[in-house]
Parts: C-alpha cells; sequence; structure tokens
C-alpha cells in the first residue's frame, strides 16, 4: 500500500492517480499511525517551505517520516516533498526541514537566464520531465542533474530507501511514469522478526509464574536454552528474576553454562547496576545485557555502559502496569511502582543510547491471553525507534501474529509457549510466515 502524505498541497489527487495507473493500492492520508505502518509512502509537495513544514508538524507526521527513511523504508519526495526532506530552505529562514539529507534549498538566482519561477520540461538522465520550482538543490555525486543549465541542480536523488525529484513525475508523461514505477518496485525486504525464549531464573533454576507471582520449577537453564535454540529459537534471554532483589549480580556460572550451549545470541539481565557488572556478563558469554531497576534510580547508567559497549549490547527492560489510560513503570521485579511514565522513560532510556526495549505487561505476563498491542504499538510507534521486544502475555499464534503486526514489535519473548512444550519456535514461525511475517525458518 502506498500512502500518499495529504497536506493540502494541489498535486496530492493527481499523484494519487499516477499510482493507481500502474495498479497500486493508494490511500491519501494525514493520519501519523498510516504513515508509519505504510508499505511506501510518497511525499508530494507544492507551494510554501514554511506552510508545508508547519502542516507536518499539526498533523504529528515529523517523527514518523524521519522514523521510516532511518529505518530506510522507502520514502519519495516530490518537488517541495524533496526539499522538505533536506535540513531547510532560502524560502522560510529559520524553518528546519526533516533533516534527512544534508544541505537546503536556495533560490534559482536570475543570473541562470531562465524566468523564475521555473515552469516548463528539462531534461535529466537523457529524459524530458515537467519542472514548476522557483528554489532547487545543488547536485552531488549522488543525484541526476538538469542538463544545460547555467546554475546545475539536483533534478533527483536516491539514498538508501529514500527517493527524490524536483520535477513532477505524475506530471512527466511516460519518463515520470517510469519513475513511479521504478519506486513501486524498490520494495525493500521486509526486516526478519524475532522470536525469544525467556529463561526466568531463581536459584539457578528456570522458573514461570504469573503476574511475576506463584512460580513453578520448570528445568535446567542450560539444558532449556539449547532445546529452544534447537528448535528455532532466534535469541535466548536470561533473566536473574531475584538478583536485584538481593543486592547482587547475576550468577555468572549460570551465565558460562548457558553461553556454551548456545550459537544463537543470549542476552542477560538481573541485577546489573554498573558498567562492571555488564562487564562481567559479557565476559562470560552474553551478547547483550538488559537494566532495569538500575537505571531507573541512575539513568546515566544506560549512557555509560552504551559508550564502553555500543548501544547492540544495551537492552532497557521496562516492566510496566496500566494505570487508566496510561501506563506506569514498575522497578526491582515489579515489586515497586515509580510514577513513571512508560512512554517518558522508554523514550529517555533510548535517548540515552538503549539499542533495544525489552517491554513486559506485567498485567498480561503468563496468563497467555495476548499481548498488550496498545503498550507496545504506543512504544514501538511512537516513542522510540529503536527496536522493541515485546513480552508479557503470548499463548497462541494469533497473539504473536497481532503483536508483530499491529503492535510494530521488532520480536516477541515468550516463555510458558515454549516450557510447556505447547509448540516449538519453528512450528510458531510456520503460523508467522503463513500470516505474512518475515521469520527465519531453518529447520533440522
Amino acid at each position: 500500500m502506498v500512502a500518499i502524505v495529504d497536506c493540502g498541497g494541489g498535486n496530492c489527487a493527481s499523484v494519487a492517480r499516477a499510482f493507481e495507473r500502474l495498479g497500486a493500492e493508494v490511500r491519501l492520508t494525514s493520519d501519523a499511525a498510516a504513515v508509519a505502518g505504510a508499505e511506501q509512502v510518497v511525499l508530494p509537495g507544492v507551494g510554501h517551505f514554511g506552510a508545508l513544514m508547519a502542516a507536518l508538524d499539526a498533523r504529528g507526521l515529523r517523527q514518523p517520516l524521519i522514523r521510516r527513511a532511518r529505518a530506510r523504508r522507502p520514502l519519495l519526495g516530490i518537488c517541495l516533498g524533496l526539499q522538505a526532506l533536506y535540513q531547510g530552505s532560502d524560502e522560510a529562514p529559520g524553518v528546519a526541514g526533516l533533516g534527512l539529507l544534508p544541505g537546503r534549498a536556495r533560490r534559482l538566482p536570475a543570473s541562470s537566464g531562465w524566468r523564475i519561477p521555473n515552469v516548463g520540461w528539462c531534461q535529466a538522465g537523457g529524459d524530458w520531465f515537467y519542472f514548476t520550482h522557483s528554489y532547487y538543490l545543488p547536485p552531488d555525486e549522488a543525484t541526476t542533474r538538469v542538463a544545460r543549465a547555467a546554475v546545475p541542480f539536483a533534478a533527483a536523488i536516491e539514498r538508501g530507501g529514500i527517493v527524490g525529484t524536483q520535477f513532477h513525475p505524475e506530471k512527466s508523461g511516460a519518463a515520470g511514469m517510469e519513475w513511479l514505477r521504478a519506486f513501486l518496485a524498490a520494495k525493500k525486504p521486509e526486516p526478519l522478526r524475532r522470536l525469544i525464549a525467556c529463561l526466568d531464573v531463581r536459584a539457578g533454576r528456570v522458573v514461570k509464574g504469573v503476574q511475576f507471582q506463584q512460580l513453578r520449577d520448570c528445568g535446567d537453564p542450560a539444558e532449556l536454552a539449547r532445546a529452544h535454540a534447537e528448535s528455532g529459537a532466534d535469541e535466548i534471554f536470561l533473566l536473574d528474576i531475584t538478583a536485584t532483589a538481593e543486592a547482587r549480580s547475576t550468577r555468572l556460572d549460570t551465565v558460562r553454562r548457558v553461553a556454551r550451549e548456545l550459537s544463537v545470541p543470549l542476552g542477560v539481565g538481573g541485577g546489573v547496576a554498573s558498567v562492571a557488572d555488564a562487564a562481567a556478563l559479557l565476559g562470560a558469554g552474553a551478547d547483550k545485557v538488559s537494566v532495569n531497576s538500575a537505571a531507573l534510580a541512575r539513568p546515566e547508567l544506560i549512557a555509560e555502559m552504551a559508550a564502553r559497549f555500543g548501544a547492540q549490547a544495551v537492552v532497557a527492560a521496562i516492566d510496566v502496569q496500566r494505570r487508566s489510560d496510561s501506563w506506569e513503570v514498575m522497578a526491582r521485579a515489579g515489586q515497586a511502582p515509580t510514577g513513571r511514565d512508560a512512554l517518558a522513560w522508554a523514550r529517555d532510556a533510548a535517548g540515552r543510547g538503549a539499542g533495544e526495549i525489552l517491554l513486559t505487561s506485567m498485567d498480561r505476563d503468563g496468563g497467555q491471553r495476548g499481548f498488550d498491542c496498545a503498550l507496545t504499538a504506543a512504544v514501538a510507534a511512537t516513542a522510540v525507534d529503536v527496536p522493541v521486544i515485546a513480552s508479557g502475555g503470548g499463548g497462541r499464534a494469533e497473539d504473536f501474529v497481532e503483536v508483530l503486526t499491529r503492535g510494530g514489535a521488532s520480536a516477541a519473548l515468550a516463555a510458558s509457549i515454549f516450557h510447556d512444550r505447547r509448540c516449538t519456535a519453528n512450528e510458531l514461525k510456520r503460523s508467522l510466515a503463513a500470516a505474512g511475517i518475515a521469520v527465519r525458518l531453518e529447520e533440522r
């Protein structure tokens, strides 16, 4: 589906018709969630740079557009929409563009020999395209230039998932339609979604409960880790659930035993209170370390860990309970209310350098009634642009399909469904693949 951002520009309808002629499913929208979730997005534009940016901000579209571009998801800017991808424009000094590309739009000088605005057909890349504009972007090695112009300027650009045209492809005949057809064909492969098997460990044994209570023994962590990995789990996450309460770090001997059994990534959390604690866990075989209560007490810990080990090794674990129409962060294995808003804390943690968010709904934990997709979507779509791991409530394949699509999660964490042998990770992945979700299927 192609979402065409509707900010009142006069060319929205003609852009929509052009894509419809190519057989695309089209939606004209100014809804932030629709723009965030669309397969491909087009930002058309005619008019004034300042007015366009004000319209995007009024509709809450700035951050969804930035996030999808940084994730290299397809985005096409047309005419003024191209200029909006840059840092700014001389047409509206002091107004910030999306800042996805360096530089700013300049006014075409009178010395160009053209009447301003430049309206008509110009040649670029061997074809003729229709232009109508007063401002331009200087070309670089990654652009297609306008031929025979006294002031050379970019006719089109392409970087990663971003494509932009100064001309109007929807008004440029067959050559313009080829540009739109190429944009439709250049869909990036959907990123693989991950299934993570969780091992809650107490006194050296894997346990599982409901809402962090009524714990029952599920087996040896090393044996379960190996079994889950061999059955298709993309990662294993080991959480020492009593380490914080007992004022100690995760037991390194358990981490070493588990790590020796694995050829997939291992995440570890529980009682991490310092950079030294994280270093010890990574040295024992962990690939990434989660931090929870200690980061709530001293948020600088996240930045210190990221500076030492890299963001990819730092996971902010956030345990959440619903409070009417909001969500509250809980500390100390879910026993201590903090008064913090979950979305604000997720945003803060990611801003300090956390490379992932492990988001657990305590209300759903162990109940196998489905994930809290509203919570997950709120964090993944609006609060952060790092991967979000959904945790708490997965009991059926449909639950995982929902949280990886509607919930916007990059990964889903599960425990009971695997420990109780109701299905393996590969069996669950086959259900996800049948629902159109891209997963790693590696049958043994």
